[in-house]
């Protein structure tokens, strides 16, 4: 892969489908296994990711969420909650499954729906996790696509999940 066929150049922000916001630091070329494979260095707050530069490791990566995107989101996270299952383990699963698929959609879908599950049911240190997890990953990027304060985009959060459609 030429450089010119590169999806992402030094300097981009990024969403790592696991870790988050990050930046493309470097581009890095390493022997693995007798192996040689060109790899973007990824700088996640206090971590350092070499991501493949092949397909499979640039599905990994994603360019933040435009603000224009967001209006969409944010008519999700107010909607009414979709029920998840009374089993942890099977909930587990659930959510895992919509997590893994890295959209910022999934995780808006994890957000609105464990929070309507809570109103009504008891979450365990499990289902807090992620929720915590899926909310970071939300503002990180609210934050990036308005180039607003955690505190305001976390406070505009709030009002959207606390709205009752009918």
């Amino acid at each position: 892969m030429s450089e010119r066929e590169m999806a992402f150049q030094v300097g981009d922000q990024v969403i790592h489908w696991v870790y988050g916001l990050g930046e493309i630091i470097g581009l890095d070329e390493k022997v693995l296994s007798g192996h040689s494979d060109k790899y973007y260095v990824v700088q996640i707050r206090d971590l350092t990711l070499w991501v493949p530069l092949n397909e499979k490791g640039e599905h990994c990566l994603r360019f933040p969420t435009p603000a224009r995107d967001f209006e969409n989101l944010f008519r999700l996270l107010s909607s009414p909650g979709e029920s998840l299952s009374d089993d942890r383990y099977m909930r587990k699963t659930q959510l895992s499954d919509r997590l893994n698929d890295g959209t910022l959609e999934s995780i808006c879908r994890v957000i609105r729906d464990l929070v309507y599950y809570k109103r009504t049911n008891r979450i365990n240190e499990n289902d807090k996790s992620t929720l915590k997890r899926a909310r970071n990953f939300l503002l990180n990027e609210w934050c990036v696509a308005f180039s607003v304060p955690i505190q305001q985009a976390e406070g505009e959060l709030k009002k959207l999940l606390e709205t009752d459609v009918i």
